[in-house]
């Protein structure tokens, strides 16, 4: 029995950074394999404090800062992974993440087919991502599409403390890589109490978070407060919306999702990356060539532009605001 779940008492409200820490905590507790790594994630915690005092509680040898190299974290998490280790690496911000792709991309997400099952690569890579910081230029993007797009990986994205909490658990726990996006967005926007007592919640699976028998939202990340916000609104007006957050978009929960919209007849997919070859697009498609006689009116899409991210002054102009969704769903409403 786990000693450490048996005694587990809520906490505080929590931010989502604390949450994360909260599992990391938890995680390195309960498994001496798991390993942190990444650039100044020890005596400062990161740049954002997400591993604060895990150095202090679990030393220099288990949380491990680096230089700044994100090809070489990458590498030195495939090593440590097949080995039999559970490495947690941090890349600084997403938009740093493109020199580790090689390592996470032609190795980490191909090791138990390369090797025949011998190998396998237990590793999370974690990334801050996505706008509305007023962060400055490579910060800011939200490129969850590519590694989507490769077989192999598993991307999780949590919408709030709680799930934070759980699906960190349990990506440090699967066998396969994750990829772990947070949304900086909301790192400290809202407080959630969390039970510490271990539990994961299930990868590859959506979360409905509300009920509703109009139109489908579908959304992820940091997009669901905009999209929970949007369908009160539209609630106010007689418009009853079901919303879904992904929070594993490859693989997503085709099921999960196709029977809503078989409910509903109406489809919103919102996310702030570029509507161009995205995730939202996969959705569309699905619903395309597996919902299409359950639909009642064209799927919508709600993005950000098919541009680099702007500079802050226009950060707000690109990313999708509840506005943009109402007007959506009543456009979608306007087939009967």
């Amino acid at each position: 029995m786990n000693t450490l779940a048996t005694t587990a008492q809520l906490t505080e409200p929590l931010s989502m950074v604390d949450a994360v820490n909260l599992a990391l905590h938890r995680a390195m507790r309960e498994d001496a394999d798991v390993v942190l790594l990444g650039e100044d994630i020890g005596p400062n915690g990161g740049v954002f404090r997400a591993t604060a005092d895990l150095r202090t509680a679990f030393g220099e040898k288990r949380v491990i800062d680096t230089p700044l190299a994100e090809n070489m974290i990458a590498g030195l998490t495939v090593g440590m992974a097949t080995q039999g280790l559970k490495p947690v690496a941090e890349i600084q911000f997403m938009g740093f993440i493109f020199p580790a792709m090689e390592h996470i991309i032609c190795h980490a997400a191909r090791m138990r087919n390369r090797t025949r099952g011998r190998l396998s690569c237990p590793l999370v890579i974690r990334a801050p991502f996505g706008g509305g910081i007023h962060a400055p230029e490579h910060h800011s993007e939200s490129t969850e599409a590519l590694f989507a797009h490769t077989p192999g990986l598993r991307v999780v994205i949590p919408s709030s403390p709680q799930r934070a909490y759980g699906l960190l658990l349990a990506a440090i726990r699967c066998p396969d890589p994750v990829i772990f996006l947070e949304p900086k967005r909301i790192y400290r926007s809202h407080n959630q109490q969390i039970k510490d007592d271990g539990e994961a919640l299930p990868l590859d699976t959506c979360f409905t978070l509300r009920e509703g028998q109009d139109v489908t939202l579908i959304s992820w990340g940091a997009m669901i407060k905009e999209t929970l916000a949007a369908a009160d609104q539209l609630l106010s007006e007689g418009i009853e919306c079901e919303v879904i957050d992904i929070a594993t978009v490859s693989p997503l929960d085709r099921d999960t999702l196709l029977a809503s919209v078989s409910k509903t007849g109406r489809c919103v997919i919102v996310q702030e990356a570029p509507q161009n070859c995205s995730v939202g697009s996969e959705i569309a498609s699905m619903m395309a060539t597996e919902a299409l006689f359950d639909l009642r009116a064209p799927v919508a899409r709600v993005s950000g532009y098919d541009t680099v991210m702007p500079y802050f002054r226009l950060e707000q102009h690109y990313m999708p605001q509840t506005d943009q969704i109402v007007t959506a769903v009543k456009q979608t409403m306007e087939f009967s």
